[in-house]
């Protein structure tokens, strides 16, 4: 198949990690042509008729570059899915300035840039869907997250402004906030703060049951999700919205 015989395009960054993996595979399994993004390989597996770029979308000249070979691949986009993220688990007083800057610039300041380079691309298509990948870090955190926190945070004020000024575009933009999704970042933050002899499986049961739903979350589920939010079949009344899924763990107060 070639470009041309598919209806929609998306770009995803954060493309070969657990969310980001899951959120590939479910569009190109609906028929949309995929770019992916990640500074890791995907490995085998990337939808054939796809594009995969190893970039870092911290650094705003290879943000620029991805959107150059975006553009030579597809004449536009219906999609864009900020979903690359850098999380660093430290107390605030130990985290240094370059720490805290290397989080904003992979998951606040990328957004930005990524909206004003994409923006063409959307003109093109006549309008589209941006989803940016949020965290419940964002509304209720915990110790030695603070950058992370602060970063998603951001994102949701940004999201709303996006919304508003892009509205006129046709170009919806929403985040989505999970929860405790077993990932390969939520194994290591579990690593790094692990119990005393509890492995691995012990540490995710630990958590699962501080969830309503007594279980952590699964990519599929959040790739879902976000396709929700970017196919627009269903959600094309939402913009600037927050959706949180994360099997009702801030619906709990923190007392019980």
């Amino acid at each position: 198949m070639t470009t041309s015989d598919f209806n929609k395009t998306i770009l995803i960054t954060g493309a070969a990690g657990g969310i980001g993996r899951a959120t590939v595979h479910l569009f190109a399994a609906n028929g949309w042509l995929v770019i992916g993004v990640d500074r890791a390989e995907f490995g085998p597996g990337f939808p054939q008729a796809g594009l995969f770029i190893r970039s870092d979308i911290s650094e705003p000249a290879s943000l620029e570059a991805i959107f150059q070979k975006a553009k030579a691949f597809s004449t536009g986009l219906d999609g864009l899915v900020n979903n690359a993220a850098l999380q660093i688990a430290k107390p605030l007083l130990e985290t240094s300035v370059e720490e805290w800057d290397a989080v904003m610039a992979s998951n606040l300041r990328s957004v930005f840039l990524s909206a004003k380079l994409a923006y063409p691309l959307f003109h093109a298509t006549g309008g589209g869907a941006i989803v940016n990948v949020s965290s419940v870090h964002a509304v209720q955190t915990s110790a030695n997250i603070a950058a992370y926190a602060a970063s998603k945070g951001g994102l949701l004020a940004l999201t709303r402004a996006m919304a508003i000024e892009f509205a006129a575009d046709n170009i919806r933009v929403n985040a989505i906030l999970p929860g405790a999704v077993d990932t390969p970042m939520l194994r290591a933050g579990l690593e790094r703060n692990h119990v005393t002899g509890a492995d691995i499986h012990a540490r995710l049961e630990n958590l699962a049951g501080k969830t309503v739903n007594g279980r952590v979350g699964t990519p599929d589920e959040i790739a879902h999700a976000i396709y929700f939010l970017a196919d627009g079949t269903q959600s094309s009344f939402m913009t600037g919205q927050a959706l949180i899924v994360d099997g009702g763990a801030t619906a709990r107060l923190s007392t019980e």
